[in-house]
């Protein structure tokens, strides 16, 4: 019989599906960074060319591989090449005595999950020209094989810790006798080839995929080096270790169909867990709020997912084969009956956890892609329920499995009965176990699909319009001093009708009241704007516009107070219309 190639071929064949659907349905990168305010703002006109040009993100952002420059209309340089960042604060130092003219800032960054954060924004000096923010220096996307590389590496990772953790754990804790199985051996080994390989991929890509660069720069030293020195880098180079380790503890323990000797045993399930944590610590988890709560969360979700996989996939290719003496199948069954109900358990509890954090509401889950996409899976799941349920049913019917009530004489009577049915268990009535099995498979390499494509999505509670209240320094045209603030509601901050709020607030935080006051919207990158808003006094130094926002996208809102005839200041946010 062939059955485990064929459970092998088809495990890579869903997988392979979920990589295209991966790679068809990926949307630009959405990480959970966004620009708060730069200065200058958006389209902003200076008297004198400032020092220096500053963004402020809502998090911490990293510039790694990634760039922020600043260029004239030929597309030139004007700034030193000495950007720093400081927590979510870009700097990036300007040359000296720049010429009245217009400018574009464009830049790159990597958030905290991992994935580039860009975008432009311009401005102007004297009586320059204003640039539109796209004009120089092209688009910024990320390059299409590159963008299929890294999905196919984040699969292989996958793929191969199902194998190489799930398959050796399914050995050690329910089917012993498949130790002396040569081509699960060489699954497990091999699935751990494939978490190395993954993560080298990953490594190799993290750069160009930063940088908007294209696969020949996979061994750019540059990249390369940058992003050996993040910290995404570093949990890949600990996941490649921790895959090799593990495969080199296998090997010399796993020999001539035996089971690991109890020494590497011990090792084993260390460097184990150790790599389930590192599969599990990027991306999302790593990212917002309560990090270390979801890379905990994320860490039991996937070791179940590993085990649960690796043992369906052990007890199709070799528990369920013919071959397989009764009083193994009468042992392994059900021990794994009552493990598949704890990963069932762990997964569910672990998946609703990281539900909450990545969607956060009820309108979220139906009103997104990433939450419609998460419904999808939990009706896969229900499915994979079901099937789990007439899998448990026929082991405790036939195999005696789990406990029952009524005290150890009615066990032992059962236990007894099951084991005499087994002997005398056709064949042929293995088939409903294989094939209640054989969907369970299925629809968990399914959701593992589904929860993959998920990885690149937006959050739901990302992609959902949140009301916009940012306190905003204002500035001289010359960007020498702060002469208060100004602080900015709108609500909400999706397309069509909403409401503005514009509180102006002297140097010691006092209301105060301006000689005049504007307020405008632009979206640059398509091109609308800028709109006038129209203010109407509400209160000593509090303004109430009802603006109507014609689309979604990554809106600028400029805010411009003359505060006596001679002095005019402003202040510059962008956010984005859901």
């Amino acid at each position: 019989m062939k059955r485990f190639p064929a459970a092998v071929l088809l495990l890579f064949a869903l997988l392979g599906a979920g990589l295209l659907l991966d790679v068809v349905t990926a949307r630009p990168a959405a990480a959970h960074a966004a620009v708060v305010t730069t200065t200058p703002g958006d389209g902003a006109r200076l008297e004198a060319a400032p020092t220096e040009v500053t963004i402020e993100f809502n998090e911490a952002v990293s510039l790694g591989a990634g760039y922020a420059r600043v260029l004239d209309g030929d597309g030139e340089r004007v700034d030193t090449g000495a950007a720093e960042v400081t927590d979510g604060v870009v700097t990036v130092p300007l040359r000296p005595d720049l010429p009245d003219a217009g400018y574009v800032v464009t830049y790159r960054v990597g958030s905290a999950d991992s994935h580039p954060v860009s975008g432009a924004f311009s401005f102007v000096v004297g009586d320059g020209e204003l640039l539109p923010a796209g004009s120089v220096d092209g688009t910024d996307s990320t390059d299409p094989g590159i963008a299929t590389l890294l999905p196919l590496a984040r699969w292989a990772g996958y793929a191969g810790l199902v194998l190489g953790v799930g398959v050796p754990l399914a050995l050690a804790t329910c089917w012993p006798g498949g130790w002396a199985a040569p081509r699960l051996r060489r699954a497990a080994l091999g699935g751990l080839a494939a978490v190395a390989g993954g993560g080298v991929l990953l490594l190799l890509g993290q750069g160009p995929y930063a940088a908007g660069a294209g696969l020949g720069s996979l061994v750019d030293p540059q990249l390369l080096g940058a992003t050996v020195d993040s910290g995404y880098g570093r949990t890949l180079l600990v996941r490649i270790a921790l895959a090799l380790l593990l495969a080199v503890v296998l090997a010399r323990g796993w020999r001539h169909g035996r089971a690991p000797g109890t020494g590497l045993l011990a090792v084993a399930p260390v460097l184990a867990a150790g790599l389930v944590v590192a599969v599990a610590a990027v991306g999302h988890p790593v990212a917002g709020s309560l990090v270390g709560l979801a890379v905990a969360s994320s860490s039991v979700h996937v070791a179940a997912m590993a085990g649960w996989l690796g043992g369906l996939v052990v007890l199709f290719a070799g528990v369920l084969r013919a071959t397989t003496p009764r009083a193994e199948l009468d042992a392994a069954l059900p021990r794994w009956s009552r493990l598949a109900g704890g990963y069932i358990g762990a997964l569910v509890v672990t998946g609703v956890l990281q539900s909450v954090r990545e969607v956060g509401s009820f309108s979220a889950l139906v009103s997104t892609g990433y939450g419609w996409l998460l419904v999808a899976k939990l009706a896969v799941v229900l499915v994979v329920l079901v099937a789990a349920l007439v899998s448990r049913d026929w082991v405790q019917q036939r195999v005696g499995g789990g406990r029952r009530p009524g005290g150890s004489r009615r066990r032992v009577v059962a236990q007894a009965f099951s084991a005499q049915a087994v002997d005398d268990e056709p064949p042929a009535s293995l088939g409903v176990l294989r094939r209640s099995v054989l969907v369970e498979l299925v629809g968990a390499v399914v959701v593992l699909v589904v929860s993959a494509v998920l990885v690149s999505q937006p959050p739901a509670k990302a992609s959902m319009p949140t009301p916009v209240d940012v306190t905003l320094p204002l500035r001289s045209a010359s960007a020498t001093a702060d002469a208060g603030t100004v602080q900015v509601t709108v609500d909400p901050a999706s397309p069509g009708p909403t409401t503005l709020h514009v509180y102006l607030f002297d140097a010691d935080g006092r209301l105060v009241q301006p000689r005049e006051i504007s307020v405008g919207l632009a979206e640059l990158a398509q091109e609308i704007g800028p709109l006038d808003v129209e203010l109407a006094a509400a209160g000593p130094g509090h303004y109430v516009g009802d603006p109507v926002l014609p689309s979604a996208g990554s809106w600028t809102l400029t805010v411009t107070v003359r505060l006596d005839e001679f002095t005019a200041v402003t202040a510059s946010t962008v956010f984005p219309v859901r």
